[in-house]
């Protein structure tokens, strides 16, 4: 565990708790904009998440979760080397999504470009008023390189995207929660890393593997056509209940309501 910790580089501060792993983009003064370093580290991280961690929530320091891409490391590229460059952010956002364990985003301050791609490829966000929103791409001659053209629009709907992207249109918290469903919980300033180390702890008291199943299946069988994500659906029901662990949860569980049966 201390390897994997010690592996990874400054720009990134990891602490545990239990079975939870604090992540933090420990780059205040840039407000945890994506530099290379980052980008690197966090694909180390997720890939190579040790079997004790049960959960992750990650946050940034400093009041920000993050500003996007890092643009004093952008340079006048061709073609290739832009494919090279949106194939990392790309891989990165994968291995979020599809990581061994649940996610937790918390989110402060800005959360903008390719923070907020990083943001959608968590599986619980948790937002708080300070937080706000932006895909400046547009009006900086870019495009969005890391999965959230993708991502986004199954979010917020691809209008909004398409809107955000056009005008540079900053979405405040309340509107990014309330009206784009953009966070699943919208709390009190500062009361953000308490929720999502809340729920992080509820989420690690499921079985393993169904907390995998849930965060493997779920994403790709709304890609699927109906009955082909039925099919997929009647796999992951025999490979979570097949677990002995899920077998020992139901157990308890019928002997609990037999003897609430029998009480009454």
């Amino acid at each position: 565990m201390n390897d994997w910790i010690n592996s990874l580089p400054d720009c990134l501060a990891v602490e545990m708790r239990g079975n939870i792993a604090v992540l933090t983009l420990n780059r205040p003064e840039k407000r945890n904009a994506l530099s290379d370093a980052l980008v690197l580290g966090l694909q180390h991280f997720f890939d190579s998440i040790p079997s004790e961690v049960q959960a992750v929530v990650m946050q940034g320091a400093g009041g920000n979760f993050c500003a996007g891409l890092d643009l004093n490391e952008l340079q006048e590229t061709n073609i290739t080397q832009s494919f090279h460059t949106s194939k990392i952010g790309q891989r990165l956002n994968d291995t979020v999504q599809f990581c061994r364990v649940p996610v937790i985003s918390v989110l402060t301050g800005a959360v903008i470009g390719g923070g907020l791609e990083l943001a959608s490829a968590t599986h619980v966000r948790v937002a708080e008023p300070s937080a706000y929103y932006a895909l400046p791409e547009g009006t900086r001659g870019i495009f969005l390189g890391s999965g959230g053209s993708v991502r986004l629009p199954r979010i917020i709907g691809a209008s909004a995207v398409i809107e955000m992207m056009l005008t540079g249109h900053v979405l405040d918290a309340q509107e990014a929660h309330n009206r784009m469903k953009l966070s699943h919980y919208l709390v009190e300033e500062g009361k953000g890393f308490d929720k999502a180390m809340g729920l992080a702890e509820k989420i690690t008291k499921n079985a393993p593997l169904a907390n995998f199943a849930v965060i493997q299946a779920i994403p790709r069988i709304v890609e699927q056509d109906p009955a082909g994500g039925l099919f997929t659906e009647m796999l992951m029901v025999g490979i979570a209940q097949d677990d002995d662990e899920a077998k020992r949860r139901l157990a308890d569980f019928l002997l609990h309501k037999q003897g609430k049966v029998s009480k009454a």
